[in-house]
Parts: structure tokens; C-alpha cells; sequence
């Protein structure tokens, strides 16, 4: 064992504490801690260098709790089979440790060469699963036993001490700025870190959750409610267990208090809690078929949207200049933040797929580079579910004006991120072209609401009513639904609802 390099390659878990990886392959012998920096990853189309800038500063992070414990975080660049057999030509015996990973397509080929590359060299693989999801999973029936049982799994102690492996060679960690995560201008991006994601973590169970509910889907007040975790738990910062744990210990110091507010904090954390089951819900979606990233899940809607595409209702849309103001705002402070709110994601994307009938795939992968918190598993789930082309929930189209009225009432947040409305009264903030023609410098809605809606609906319901549609509909349920038990079905909705997975957010 002296003689064997445990390699611990860092993915996307970028912390040492509740690494079970990290902690088992310390008791074996000398450790490489690395990291990987592969360039024709961020050359793909859902990759960004906002993702880059976050995954920076957890890099640091790690290291420096590496240095903590007698280590130091490697740091390699090129692609992962050659990296890999480079230090194996080097070093001979090694051993590779890493958590499982439910990402994109490309991360999913990348993993599988590494396997053949393993299997070749007979290189052992250890992979631990990571968060909720289940690996190889024969039926869906029994998934939420068995992601309760691993969140109830005592989390993984950090080790005390390690031992380096001493004359491996790093390369320089590419700066946030570095040609290699391409030239497009970002705005702010979140501090990444194991540091930022406690404090994040802990003001949210301490003091923000207070009013998670009461403005989960409202923009502007959701930002600073809401646990804000959600880039800490794409990128592993935190782990999905560790978050759990947390939240059930803050519940129990709860149960002696009697007040009110105890019983509003209650509510708000047990629904937090509810959205981290359906987080690990929808990646295991992925998890059990990864071709999600690419087909509609149900097949019935191949072709529909493709034929019509516009590219300048597309460009409208990316640039928030539909001429609906809530929407424009909502993409306008994505640009500028990296978040909005999930209410305020599903709205934008319905908007984009009803009422300018843009395909998913068009619409996706720009999304998924402006989001800082982008959970692949997540993401085409739900640009799927709220494009309506599952087969299998219940069909939301939302209207941009109500939405705008419900969730902004004064306009503040339109006002915010669409500066040639600030001068705009509330009463026109939200249809700015009743009044006259509106502002010269905004533009008049791109398309009429209830136009677009109606042959949105007609089109989506000739799908509905194809031979077979809801036997495959039935499938897809069977493979990939919920069984969470609901009330009494009309014959129309033969699958899962998707009222929780709609307020999802973190």
C-alpha cells in the first residue's frame, strides 16, 4: 500500500467535509487531491465563464483547507484520460477516488472513457454516490426510501491530517479572467467557497428563512429570502446531506418553543426541506435517462416548435426587449446576477416556448450559461416540464401581465433592470403601450398574448390526442415521475402534477 498514489479527483464537490472519497482514500496510503481543468468543457454551449468564476473560488477554498492537513490541491489542465494516464505512467500503481456525477452529456462521455481507460490499465475506481441520486436504479418505486436512508447517513469527517504525495508537479489554476473561459462579458458572480457556503447556509436557517415562503416567487425580495445554496449545491460546496442535516437540527431546537413565529419557522423550513428531496428527485430524472438533455421526454412533440423558429423573437428574448416588461426584466437581471427566482425562471421560459414558440433546445443551453447555480439535471427537467413536452404534467402557460401584477405589483423590480420604464406610473408599469404608444425607446409587445396562447393550445392538445400519446405517457411516469401519493385523477392527468415542483427554489 506504501507504493500505491490514491488519486482524489475533485468534480463537483468542492469541499473536504462529507467527501466519503477524500476520507477513505486518506486511510489508504499517499493522496493526490486533483482537479482537472478540462478545456473542450467550457467550450460547450450550456458552459460559461460566470461558472467558471465560482468554481475559482472554491478551488481556493479546498486548497486552502488542504494546506490545513498537510496537502495542496493539484491542479491539472487537458483532458481527463490524458491527465489520468500521465500520472499513472509517472507514478505506476494508483488508485481512483471520486464521487459519482449526474451532469451534461459530454461530462457523462467523459466519465465513461475514463472507465474504458481504467478497465485498460486495470486502474481501480472507487465512485461514491453523491447527494440523493441512485446509480443503476432497477425501479423508481423504491428511490425515495433509499434517498431518505442516505440523507440519514452520518456525514463524512473531514480528515485531520493526510498524507501528500510530494513531488507531483501542479499547473497555475487559470485565472477568472483567462482566455480559456471564452470573452463574454458577465456581471456579479457569487462567492464561491466552503466559507460563503456556511454563511450563506446558516443566515438563511437563523434568519432569512423567516419569509421564505411569503416571497418565494415575488423578484427583488426573493433573492435575499431564499436559502441562495443553490450554486453551493451544484458545485459541492455544501452537501445535499450536510443541508438536510442542518435544517432537521435546526427544526429540533424548535420543538420547546410554542409561539407563533416558531410555528411560521416550522412551516417555512419543512417546506425548504421538501425542495431539497425534489432537487435529488429531478437529477435522478437524469441520472435514469440522460438523453433528456437533447429529446423530449415524450416523443409525441419532436418537430413541433423547430419548423416555426424565429430568430429575432429569439434574440428579443435573450436580451430582455420582448416589450413585456416583467419578462425583459427578469432576463435583463439574469445577465446582471446570474439568478431570478424559480417562478420568475418558469415564467420566462413558458414565455419563450408558448408565446414565441422557440424550442427548449434553443432556449436551454443560453439559460443554463446566465444561471451561476446551473444543475444539469435539473435544468432539463424543468425546461421540459414548463415547455410542455413531457407528456406527463399538467400544461402551464402562465401570463406575463397577471404574473407582473401578482408578483411586482408597484413595478419596482421592472423599474430596477428596464431603466426606460422608471418614469412610468404603477398604474402602466406592467402594460406600458395602453398608454398611447409607450415610451419611444421600449419596444411594443413582440407578439398579442391571447393570439399567441390560443395556437399554443391548439397545438399542444393535437399532440395530446395522437395514437398512444398517453400509453407513452404512462411510461414516462413509470420511469421518471414521482410516487408521491396524490388525490383523485381526471382521466386527462394520468401522471404527476407538478404544483411543488413549481415553486421549487433555493
Amino acid at each position: 500500500m506504501k507504493n500505491i498514489v490514491n488519486i482524489v479527483w475533485f468534480k463537483r464537490d468542492l469541499r473536504l467535509s462529507d467527501h466519503q472519497p477524500l476520507e477513505q482514500a486518506a486511510q489508504t496510503g499517499a493522496l493526490l487531491p486533483l482537479y482537472i481543468v478540462e478545456p473542450e468543457y467550457f467550450k460547450l454551449a450550456d458552459v460559461s465563464r460566470r461558472h467558471w468564476c465560482f468554481i475559482f473560488d472554491s478551488l481556493q477554498s479546498v486548497d486552502d483547507q488542504l494546506n490545513k492537513i498537510g496537502a495542496r490541491l493539484v491542479i491539472r489542465i487537458g483532458a481527463a484520460v490524458d491527465v489520468l494516464e500521465s500520472i499513472r505512467a509517472r507514478y505506476g500503481k494508483i488508485v481512483l477516488w471520486s464521487h459519482q456525477e449526474t451532469g451534461n452529456a459530454w461530462t457523462y462521455e467523459r466519465d465513461k472513457k475514463v472507465s474504458l481507460w481504467c478497465k485498460t490499465y486495470m486502474v481501480p475506481w472507487h465512485e461514491t454516490p453523491s447527494g440523493g441520486v441512485v446509480r443503476c436504479l432497477k425501479s423508481r418505486n423504491g428511490w425515495s426510501k433509499s434517498r431518505d436512508e442516505i440523507m440519514t447517513m452520518p456525514v463524512a469527517d473531514m480528515p485531520s491530517q493526510v498524507r501528500m504525495l510530494s513531488d507531483i508537479v501542479s499547473d497555475q489554476l487559470p485565472s477568472k479572467s483567462h482566455a480559456l473561459f471564452g470573452s463574454a462579458a458577465i456581471g456579479k458572480v457569487q462567492i464561491g467557497g466552503r466559507k460563503a457556503a456556511l454563511d450563506t447556509l446558516n443566515s438563511f436557517l437563523n434568519t432569512r428563512a423567516i419569509s421564505y415562503l411569503r416571497v418565494i416567487s415575488k423578484p427583488g425580495y426573493s433573492e435575499h429570502y431564499c436559502s441562495r445554496i443553490s450554486t453551493h449545491l451544484t458545485y459541492g460546496t455544501l452537501s445535499t446531506r450536510e443541508v438536510e442535516q442542518a435544517v432537521r437540527q435546526r427544526l429540533r431546537t424548535l420543538d420547546s418553543v410554542v409561539d407563533e413565529s416558531a410555528n411560521y419557522w416550522r412551516r417555512n423550513l419543512m417546506a425548504f426541506t421538501s425542495r431539497l428531496a425534489w432537487r435529488c428527485h429531478f437529477i435522478q430524472k437524469l441520472e435514469q435517462q440522460p438523453e433528456i438533455e437533447f429529446q423530449s421526454i415524450h416523443p409525441a412533440f419532436e418537430g413541433m416548435r423547430e419548423p416555426h423558429h424565429r430568430d429575432d423573437f429569439l434574440e428579443a428574448w435573450k436580451s430582455g426587449h420582448t416589450g413585456y416588461p416583467i419578462i425583459d426584466a427578469c432576463m435583463r437581471a439574469l445577465h446582471i446576477n446570474g439568478w431570478i427566482t424559480f417562478r420568475m425562471r418558469a415564467l420566462v421560459v413558458s414565455f419563450a416556448s408558448y408565446h414565441l414558440w422557440l424550442d427548449w433546445r434553443q432556449t436551454a443551453p443560453f439559460l443554463a450559461q446566465l444561471f451561476t447555480d446551473y444543475e444539469p439535471g435539473i435544468h432539463y427537467s424543468q425546461l421540459q416540464m414548463q415547455s410542455g413536452v413531457t407528456g406527463i404534467n399538467a400544461l402551464r402557460i402562465y401570463n406575463p401581465i397577471k404574473q407582473s401584477l401578482d408578483h411586482d405589483p408597484k413595478g419596482n423590480f421592472i423599474k430596477t433592470y428596464v431603466p426606460e420604464l422608471r418614469h412610468i406610473s404603477e398604474h402602466w408599469i406592467h402594460q406600458p403601450w395602453l398608454n398611447g404608444s409607450g415610451p419611444d425607446n421600449y419596444p411594443k409587445p413582440i407578439v398579442d398574448h391571447l393570439t399567441a396562447v390560443k395556437r399554443a393550445r391548439l397545438e399542444i392538445s393535437s399532440r395530446w390526442k395522437t395514437t398512444d400519446f398517453r400509453t407513452v405517457a404512462r411510461s414516462v411516469n413509470d420511469k421518471l415521475g414521482s410516487r408521491k401519493k396524490r388525490g383523485t385523477r381526471t382521466s386527462k392527468k394520468v401522471t404527476e402534477r407538478d404544483d411543488r415542483q413549481l415553486d421549487f427554489d433555493f
